[in-house]
């Protein structure tokens, strides 16, 4: 019922910035915790970053002080702003977002197919 599409993503040099946005479509009722996932080959998805609602945010250790998620509630999109990145950052990042799609307002999760980011040395 619901859709995330993930853009933004490409080819940056390390030190570089990058702005990734999330818009979902569909049948919403409400939107909740949005937040960015990310995996680079060979290794487990993480989390990035959450926001709630209301805006209060978490942030992976790894990317405190770098990386911003903010969201556009009337746009029904989130945003990650990444700055100085490194090589290390390089890899698919995914969307997520819990969202009720129904009149009952039970909560799905939803995750979008992903962008790649690729930081080059």
């Amino acid at each position: 019922q619901v859709q995330l599409v993930e853009s933004g993503g490409g080819l940056v040099q390390a030190g570089g910035s990058l702005r990734l946005s999330c818009a979902a479509s569909g049948i919403i009722f409400s939107i909740n915790r949005m937040g960015w996932y990310r995996q680079a080959p060979g290794k487990q998805r993480e989390l990035v970053a959450l926001i709630s609602k209301d805006g209060s945010t978490n942030e992976a250790d790894s990317v405190k002080g770098r990386f911003t998620i903010s969201r556009d509630n009337a746009k029904n999109t989130v945003y990650l702003e990444m700055n100085s990145l490194k090589p290390e950052d390089t890899a698919v990042y995914y969307c997520h977002a819990e969202i009720a799609d129904n009149m009952a307002l039970v909560r799905h999760p939803y995750w979008g197919k992903g962008t790649l980011v690729t930081v080059a040395s």
